[in-house]
């Protein structure tokens, strides 16, 4: 008799300890850039929900858009300290985890999206992998759109870059790297005081997307636009290893299939919203004449410059360089 009510009382215990887990809540704090209301916000309210709902309440999202948790440094920095447990990231942001995958942005690499999107899929295990290595898990890739120069005044030729104040994300040295080879001298800051600066002068010119030119303002500024993208900026959902580590492996699967899923979404909707953007801002912005019809080939050398500068450096990695551009290579061989 009293070993069943031994094991009947290990059974409840049991069961009580369980419910508990079951019920136990957890918060995902997370920061973007992306303004309420935005293509980016949509979505990732959308995912948000959808986490809460599948998780019957014990994973939320609590969101903190249009950079009131500071630029993506800042956000990275919060995460660090716990203040956050996840963000949206753009190419600035993804270099001070794992700068690698800038390799995917490097200006006039990639002809259309379909290249982008086949040589990426092959390397995103070492992507995924790099992001795990430096505590940090990658839920899902996304896009911040084609890339242009917007600029307050009109432009001849590319040699008048060199003496325009030209905007550069603080401590971006990818960017930093790929101006230094073209002998432009540009204005560090911080992204959000890039509104600010087109108002007063500071800056006159600015590398961005039609989408976030729009949604960040910007555009209401800078009268001129080139209509050649020179890149497709790049993107990542992420969230801290420490907060990954501590959820229950169901909802770390159910992070991962709802990452993946919001991936998916994300790329789409960019790339639809940014040639609507295009169309807009057509109707409001004059091309910069001395940027139509740039001959990619003319500027591989400096191109390969860049990226060997930035290899030597050890913000880009010369074995996954050499992968991407063996993949882009038989890639367009068999779609000759």
């Amino acid at each position: 008799m009293r070993g069943i009510l031994t094991r009947l009382a290990l059974a409840g215990l049991l069961w009580v300890t369980g419910a508990a887990h079951a019920a136990e809540q957890h918060v995902l704090k997370f920061a973007t850039l992306a303004p309420a209301g935005s293509t980016w916000m949509k979505a990732f309210d959308a995912w948000g929900k959808e986490l809460a709902t599948k998780s019957q309440g014990r994973l939320s999202v609590k969101f903190y858009p249009g950079g009131i948790s500071g630029d993506e440094p800042d956000m990275l920095k919060k995460i660090r300290f716990g203040q956050l447990q996840g963000a949206a990231l753009s190419g600035h942001g993804i270099g001070e985890i794992h700068a690698p995958a800038r390799i995917l942005e490097v200006p006039f690499m990639f002809r259309d999206h379909a290249e982008l999107d086949a040589v990426r899929a092959r390397i995103m295990p070492a992507l995924e992998s790099g992001f795990r290595k430096n505590q940090y898990e990658l839920l899902g890739w996304m896009e911040v759109g084609n890339i242009h120069f917007f600029s307050t005044r009109p432009l001849a030729n590319m040699d008048e870059l060199a003496r325009r104040r030209i905007w550069q994300w603080q401590g971006d040295r990818f960017m930093a790297a790929f101006f230094d080879v073209y002998g432009w001298s540009p204005v560090s800051l911080p992204i959000t005081e890039v509104y600010t600066s087109l108002s007063t002068g500071l800056i006159d010119t600015v590398v961005s997307t039609p989408l976030a030119s729009i949604a960040l303002q910007w555009a209401g500024k800078t009268s001129y636009m080139s209509t050649q993208p020179m890149a497709t900026g790049i993107g990542a959902v992420v969230v801290s290893g420490r907060f990954y580590a501590g959820l229950p492996a169901d909802l770390q699967a159910l992070l991962k299939a709802s990452g993946a899923q919001l991936s998916q979404r994300l790329i789409a909707e960019t790339r639809r919203d940014d040639v609507k953007a295009l169309e807009v801002l057509a109707k409001s912005t004059r091309p910069l004449a001395g940027l139509e019809k740039v001959d990619v080939a003319e500027h591989a050398p400096r191109t390969r410059k860049a990226v060997a500068a930035l290899e030597a450096q050890g913000y880009l990695s010369a074995e996954l360089d050499r992968q991407v551009e063996t993949e882009l290579a038989a890639l367009r061989r068999g779609r000759e």
